[in-house]
């Protein structure tokens, strides 16, 4: 893995970010604040981005390539699109991870540290917590409805055999 310094003072990279779907929701302002516990971090084929059972605080989001999240060696999902979300348990608990997840290319992501969120003011963490959960309720949503989609496919073939 390479990662780049703290984006706590590129200025520069705010509008590429705000390209990115997931950021949209943020201002300038807030983007900023969220750079100051974020790296760009980039991955090559086949490393291991995140260890299922591991405890991190990382949030990712994908900027470029492809992910391929496992259970116990299982595929389970893959993430291709600008914007992509993973890891995002971390923000509701210190929970271990609940599946790795593996370049299957090349990848670079943006990942944020919400451990040092707890620097900012009230009022600021307030701010990127809403859009920050409003982001990850979406994700987790769409996730579920294909979750579901999923088992009502399995349960369908499976009762065909009683």
């Amino acid at each position: 893995m390479m990662e780049s310094t703290s984006l706590a003072s590129n200025q520069k990279i705010i509008p590429d970010l705000k390209r990115i779907p997931t950021l949209k929701p943020f201002s300038d302002n807030d983007l900023q604040r969220l750079m100051a516990f974020s790296k760009i971090r980039k991955y090559k084929t086949g490393e291991e981005i995140i260890t299922e059972g591991a405890y991190d605080s990382h949030i990712y989001i994908l900027i470029f390539g492809r992910i391929r999240i496992t259970k116990k060696g299982k595929p389970l999902s893959v993430l291709d699109t600008r914007g992509d979300i993973f890891g995002e348990m971390s923000l509701l608990g210190e929970f271990s991870r609940t599946a790795s997840v593996f370049a299957d290319e090349d990848v670079v992501c943006l990942a944020i540290d919400n451990a040092h969120m707890d620097r900012l003011g009230e009022s600021e963490k307030a701010t990127l917590y809403y859009i920050l959960y409003r982001v990850f309720a979406k994700t987790l949503a769409g996730r579920l409805k294909m979750t579901s989609e999923e088992l009502i496919t399995m349960k369908s073939k499976y009762l065909k055999f009683w």
